[in-house]
């Protein structure tokens, strides 16, 4: 349940413009979540939940690179 209670939290901030799409918070709460979720698949196994964590997981992987490219990139700036 803490999986999907971080998953739907991360949703709420995000359509409440309390966090970005970009920032470090919702990318870490999905992927954290989908971690989460992914462990809770060992009992019951499904596969097509499986597959979809797999996706989020390398979604959010993804944007947490984008993140510190840009903070990287924004340093290197000032």
């Amino acid at each position: 349940m803490t999986g999907t209670a971080l998953v739907v939290i991360a949703y709420l901030l995000l359509q409440l413009e309390r966090i970005a799409a970009t920032s470090l918070t919702y990318n870490t709460l999905n992927l954290i979540s989908a971690i989460l979720l992914l462990i809770s698949l060992c009992v019951n196994f499904n596969l097509a939940s499986f597959v979809i964590e797999l996706f989020w997981i390398a979604a959010s992987l993804i944007g947490l690179y984008k993140y510190v490219q840009r903070r990287q990139q924004t340093n290197q700036a000032s």
